[in-house]
């Protein structure tokens, strides 16, 4: 063998070795995240670190069900993690910050609890500081009780609301829908001839017209995806876990000096009239956002977008409206 032939050989072994061997090195140097259901540690580790604009490599097993994982407010889909295998998945962020990862299938009673953080770090961000939400801009206290004082007969039709609505453009102003409840917009038609009946018609048609049949689509997904499982596939509050919740509530207020909120992790019944038709959609908002105190009920907004908050607030309230024929 000549000289030249050797330099060959040991470059086309090399070249084997380099293409072989260096994904199995990246590859055994990704972290591998544990996903367990909470009572048993949930995601570990529940902190991972990330520079913007890097690609973010992370192999996830599973150590007991079946989970999923998704990151919040990220146009992502979410991924399968599956008992005994491992699943990879490459993120990257444009921005710095602190990000949510979320378990996105229904592992438990205390599935919501699953999450952990992704802490980006780079370059702070050209883009235009966070306006506060708006129930906090209107000074709403969102746990104070907003039951309306009045309820229609039977279910409002957007429908037949059609027709009837007055000339009144600020009754169908995106602003008016979104800082007022239904039963004050049923208030404000007071001083139109309309009958009560008639009156909840129009409401229910400035709800319809205050959303977008993609809206209702998208809130319906989510609402299916994230909150069926308490609140019921029908709003009705008798969601799979309904009882597991009541049971915990009633069990904590047994046994927790001071704990009698406790039982209030009930499940909200959505198609109570009463209490949905008083909140406003901005009530709405601070309670999806910032979760419900002492109810059991997670907070959601590190896990929506604003434009999702929105899309899901427009479908719960289609368990009061009658929106098609």
């Amino acid at each position: 063998m000549n000289r030249s032939e050797l330099i060959s050989r040991i470059l086309v072994y090399a070249g084997v070795v380099l293409v072989i061997g260096a994904p199995l090195v990246f590859w055994a140097r990704t972290p591998l995240i544990h996903a367990r259901m909470p009572e048993y540690g949930g995601w570990s580790p529940n902190i991972i670190h990330a520079n913007v604009g890097e690609p973010l490599h992370l192999k996830l097993t599973s150590d007991d069900v079946v989970h999923g994982f998704a990151v919040g407010q990220m146009d992502m889909q979410s991924v399968d993690i599956l008992p005994g295998k491992v699943t990879d998945i490459t993120l990257k962020f444009d921005k710095p910050g602190i990000y949510t990862f979320y378990c996105t299938r229904w592992c438990g009673l205390n599935h919501w609890r699953m999450r952990g953080t992704i802490e980006v770090s780079g370059s702070p961000s050209d883009s235009e500081p966070a306006s506060p939400p708006l129930y906090v801009s209107l000074n709403l206290d969102i746990d104070a009780p907003h039951d309306a004082p009045v309820v229609p007969a039977q279910k409002p039709s957007a429908i037949r609301g059609q027709g009837l609505i007055p000339n009144s453009p600020f009754l169908q102003s995106f602003d008016y829908y979104r800082s007022n409840s239904p039963y004050q917009a049923f208030l404000d038609l007071s001083n139109t001839s309309l009958t009560e009946p008639q009156r909840w018609d129009v409401v229910a048609f400035i709800w319809r017209s205050n959303t977008l049949s993609e809206s209702l689509a998208n809130g319906k997904q989510l609402y299916a995806q994230n909150c069926a499982a308490c609140h019921g596939e029908n709003g009705a509050g008798d969601g799979v876990f309904a009882d597991d919740l009541t049971t915990a509530g009633e069990s904590s207020m047994q046994t927790m000096e001071g704990a009698m909120d406790m039982i209030m992790q009930s499940p909200v019944d959505f198609t109570d009239p009463q209490r949905m038709l008083g909140a406003s959609p901005a009530l709405l908002q601070g309670k999806i956002l910032r979760g419900g105190m002492g109810t059991g009920m997670p907070m959601w907004g590190s896990i929506f977008t604003e434009e999702q908050i929105w899309d899901l607030i427009a479908y719960i309230y289609s368990f009061q409206f009658e929106y098609q024929n």
